[in-house]
C-alpha cells in the first residue's frame, strides 16, 4: 500500500526551512575573519578565578574616534563579585599589548580592595578605574587584547577583554547598576 501523499504546503515548508539553513551556514562569520567588527558589538567574557571570586564583563571602553592607536591609553571595565567570606586585593593588572596599567582608587594610584559578599564596579562613575597604558597594537570595536588580573589571595586570570560595541557613549559600557545605588551598601 502506497504511503499517503504529503500535503504541498507542508512540503514547502521543509523546503524553505531548508534553504533558510543552508543559507544561514554560507554567511561569513566575522568571529573567524580576524579583524572584522562583530555586527552588534562584544559582550566582555565572565571569568571565574576561584569558587569565590569571579571577574565580569570585562571590556575596554569603546575610542571617541572609533579606533585605539598604537601609543594610546583605554580605559577597562568591569565587575568583581567576592561571594566568599574573606576580603581579595586587586593588586595588578598585565598583559603582553600594553606597557602598564594604572589602578586608581579615590584618584590616587592603589590597590582595589573587593570585600566579602560584595561586589566592585571598576570604571563606574566614582568607583575605582583601571586604564591600560600605552598600547601595543591599534584596536577597535569587538578585536580584544589579553588581560591578566593579579589578587592577592585568589591568583590571576587572563581572559581576552574586547572593545566595547560602536556607537555606545563613552560610559559604563556594562549594566551593572550605579555603586551608589547597590542595595547592599558595598563599593
Amino acid at each position: 500500500m502506497p504511503a499517503p501523499p504529503v500535503p504541498r504546503h507542508r512540503l514547502a515548508v521543509v523546503t524553505l526551512a531548508s534553504a533558510l539553513a543552508v543559507a544561514a551556514c554560507s554567511q561569513d562569520n566575522p568571529v573567524a575573519n580576524e579583524g572584522a567588527e562583530v555586527p552588534g558589538g562584544a559582550v566582555g567574557p565572565d571569568a571565574a578565578v576561584t569558587e569565590d571570586l569571579s571577574v565580569l564583563q570585562v571590556q575596554l571602553e569603546y575610542p571617541l574616534d572609533g579606533v585605539y592607536e598604537e601609543g594610546e591609553d583605554a580605559r577597562l571595565f568591569l565587575g568583581i563579585a567576592n561571594t566568599g567570606k574573606t576580603d581579595d586585593d586587586l593588586l595588578d593588572v598585565r598583559g603582553p599589548d600594553f606597557a602598564d596599567a594604572e589602578i586608581l582608587v579615590d584618584g590616587r594610584p592603589g590597590v582595589i580592595r573587593v570585600p566579602q559578599d560584595d561586589n566592585v564596579y571598576v570604571g563606574a562613575e566614582g568607583a575605582p578605574s583601571i586604564t591600560l597604558l600605552d598600547l601595543e597594537r591599534s584596536l577597535r570595536s569587538s578585536q580584544t587584547i589579553p588581560v591578566t588580573l593579579v589578587f592577592e589571595d585568589a591568583g590571576t586570570v587572563t581572559l581576552d577583554a574586547p572593545v566595547a560595541a560602536e556607537g555606545q557613549n563613552p560610559e559604563p559600557p556594562y549594566d551593572f547598576p550605579d555603586p551608589a545605588e547597590d542595595p547592599t551598601g558595598g563599593s
